[in-house]
């Protein structure tokens, strides 16, 4: 009899750590915390993450980080996602971080980006059309390699270019600051036909506002044509299998995003507006990005979006 107490006893607790376990796990879901290294890219396939996610229920915080920031973030569980590994441009932080299993590799989400150094027309004229090209014209550049914010993979990259003295570019500063800020500057530079070499990349609205063309010569630091993946913090999938689901099912394509991100600029609207915006011209896409998934409360998913958009 004192034996069948005690196994009734550990058995009732055993079920109370049980359903405290799920609460747990409820809780740690439905908020989705991702992250933002303030590219507008990354804003656009945030903004279309955080409309579906709160369309099925869940609760979205995005922070902005810097991109180093971003990786401890995932590898210490304070970021559940991050929409914005850009590959092969991130490959020392892929290293350091998912080869290793510190933070998980869930899906790819984009493919056929650019990501290097850029040239204004006139100046890619002028006969800047390769990176060994920039020191023949060092002084009209007056040395100056324009990047974006400080501890960006991209900034790193050039860093090292410098260096080394690959190019013969030793005696070269890089200019660090944010992506908005270095577009200021180039567009001061073309309105006085200055030269000028940037980090350029697409899908952005850079390349429909400005004519440029992108330098070869870096693919060993840049790559060519590149891949965008989505990552998570380790064991995320497991945890919260529906909204890991989701996520992983988020596929865009690079007129998907330009168009956005042209929205922002031209008219002046949020990443949250062009995006739902965006989605509401594209309902078609819905049926991919909602494949397999629920709401957050088991319902169906497309209904439960289609009411809250």
């Amino acid at each position: 009899m004192h034996t069948f107490a005690t196994t009734a006893l550990t058995l009732v607790l055993g079920l109370g750590a049980l359903s405290a376990q799920a609460a747990d796990d409820d809780a740690q879901c439905s908020t989705v915390k991702l992250a933002d290294p303030g590219w507008s890219d990354i804003a656009s396939t945030n903004a279309i993450a955080r409309l579906l996610l709160e369309g099925l229920g869940y609760q979205v915080k995005i922070d902005n980080l810097a991109v180093p920031i971003i990786y401890g973030g995932l590898k210490d569980g304070r970021v559940d996602a991050f929409l914005g590994n850009w590959m092969p441009a991130q490959q020392g932080f892929h290293d350091k971080f998912i080869a290793n299993g510190d933070v998980q590799q869930l899906s790819r989400n984009l493919e056929g980006t650019e990501f290097t150094l850029a040239v204004p027309d006139y100046v890619w004229n002028a006969g800047v059309k390769d990176f060994a090209d920039l020191q023949k014209h060092a002084g009209q550049f007056d040395q100056k390699l324009y990047g974006i914010g400080s501890g960006a993979p991209a900034n790193l990259s050039l860093k090292q270019i410098i260096d080394a003295n690959e190019f013969e570019l030793g005696k070269w500063k890089l200019v660090e600051s944010s992506e908005q800020a270095m577009l200021a500057q180039v567009d001061r530079a073309v309105k006085k036909q200055q030269f000028i070499v940037f980090l350029g990349w697409t899908p952005h609205p850079m390349n429909v506002k400005l004519k440029m063309h992108y330098l070869t010569g870096g693919e060993k630091w840049f790559g060519s044509k590149g891949e965008v993946y989505t990552l998570t913090r380790k064991g995320y999938p497991q945890a919260c299998p529906n909204a890991a689901k989701l996520l992983a099912n988020l596929q865009f394509d690079l007129d998907m995003e330009n168009t956005i991100m042209a929205e922002v600029v031209d008219k002046k609207v949020s990443f949250d507006e062009a995006a739902k915006a965006w989605v509401q011209k594209h309902p078609e896409r819905l049926d991919a990005w909602l494949a397999g998934v629920t709401s957050k409360d088991g319902g169906n998913a497309a209904e439960a979006f289609k009411a809250k958009l």
